[in-house]
This record gives C-alpha cells, structure tokens and sequence, in this order.
C-alpha cells in the first residue's frame, strides 16, 4: 500500500490529536534523532507505557477527557486514552497508527473497582496498532511498570515485530486477561460507542453528568496492598 493509503492514520484527529503542541513536543522529545521507525516506535511505547500512569478511577467521560493531549498533560489516564496517546505520538513522528479496541475478562482487577463496576468484564479495552515494515502491529501500553509490580504482573514488552497483548496469566500463574470480543480497529476514538456502553454497564460507578465524574480511589495503593495481604501466610 501506498502511503496515500494511510492518510487516515497519519492524520490529526479528534481525540487521536496529533497535531497538538504537546504532543508534537513529547513525540520529537522522546525519539530524538532517531531516524529508524521501529526504533522511534520502541521508544514511544515505552514513554507512555510508564510516564503516564493506569488510573480507572480519575476517568472523565467527556470528549476533553478522551483527548490523547489531556491524558499526556494530566500524567494519568486509561487504556482508552493511553492507546490515543501513543497513537497520536506515533503519528506525530511519521508512523501510521490506529486504535484498536477489545472486550476482556479481568481477573486480576481489585476488589474495590470489581465492587464499583459489578463485573470483571472491561467493555472497550484499548490499544494501538502502529503501521511497522509493512505490517500492522499491536502495542498496549495500558498498565506502567510501577502498577505491573504492585500488582506483580508481568509488564508488556514491545519489539515493533510481534503483537503486544495482554498475558492470560500473571507472573504467579493465576488468570488475568481474556480477550472475549473483538470490537474493530479505528483512525480515532469512537467516543459516543463507548460512552453508551459505559453508561450501559457502569452506571454505578461514574457520574456520567458531571466533568471529572470518576470514581475517588487510590488504584496503585489498593493493587499494593491486596497483593501483599494475598502473598502473606495465613495466621493460624
């Protein structure tokens, strides 16, 4: 394919802004002189994988909020906005990019936001496909390498040549992600689909009316301490 046949994917978008001042900065900041694509991809990967850190609780559900250029300037989002970021990061240095989207079973979520959300399944999932050597590669920079300890999960790596996903298991051997639907790759956010299904599924859980209307909590301090009360030996 031509590179006419990637415009949609090199482009600014809505929430995929890639022509952002900030994002623009953080993209030519994090690659350098680096001229490879691969290598240029590597490095942004794991820029946003670990500088920007995995919190369901402060999600805002609004267009501003789904925004690659607010979840980079606030420092925190989820996989929805994290994916944006990279894409919108990627594009900004040449490299085609999309996002991708999938429901999953997750079963290493903590106790308190299964309590909130009353289900283990995370409708809506993202990631971003980035366009390297010719074909369409899979990264999820979802969870940082802080959060991953905590939780002692093992961090998604990223080559540029193999589809960076999910484990099923954790580093203990217990389940953690099951893809269980395919939702379809996009040029931008599908913000209105997947503002529907979360008001469809986790009305208990956000205020959808009000800006900033994210559940309160602290998910890294919780992950930490469920994990060490789970590893300790039982008193008897």
């Amino acid at each position: 394919m031509s590179q006419h046949d990637h415009a949609a994917y090199l482009a600014p978008g809505r929430f995929v802004d890639s022509d952002h001042p900030s994002i623009r900065a953080f993209a030519h900041k994090t690659v350098g002189r680096e001229t490879d694509a691969r290598a240029k991809a590597l490095k942004l990967y794991y820029a946003v994988r670990d500088d920007i850190f995995y919190d369901p609780y402060r999600l805002e559900m609004t267009p501003e909020g789904f925004k690659a250029s607010t979840c980079l300037e606030r420092g925190y989002g989820f996989c929805v906005t994290k994916a944006a970021v990279l894409g919108a990061a990627a594009r900004a240095v040449g490299i085609p990019a999309r996002v991708g989207y999938a429901d999953v079973l997750n079963h290493l979520a903590t106790e308190r936001l299964r309590k909130l959300m009353q289900t283990d399944l995370f409708v809506y999932h993202g990631y971003t496909e980035l366009l390297l050597d010719g074909r369409w590669v899979k990264a999820t920079p979802a969870f940082n390498l802080k959060l991953c300890e905590k939780f002692r999960v093992l961090p998604l790596d990223f080559d540029g040549k193999t589809d960076s996903v999910f484990h099923p298991f954790d580093a203990a051997g217990r389940k953690h992600m099951e893809y269980v639907r395919d939702r379809g790759v996009f040029a931008d956010v599908p913000f209105e689909d997947i503002d529907a299904e979360f008001r469809r599924l986790y009305f208990r859980m956000y205020d959808f009316d009000r800006k900033g209307g994210g559940a309160k909590g602290d998910f890294a301090a919780e992950a930490e301490t469920e994990t060490k009360s789970k590893a300790a030996p039982s008193q008897k």
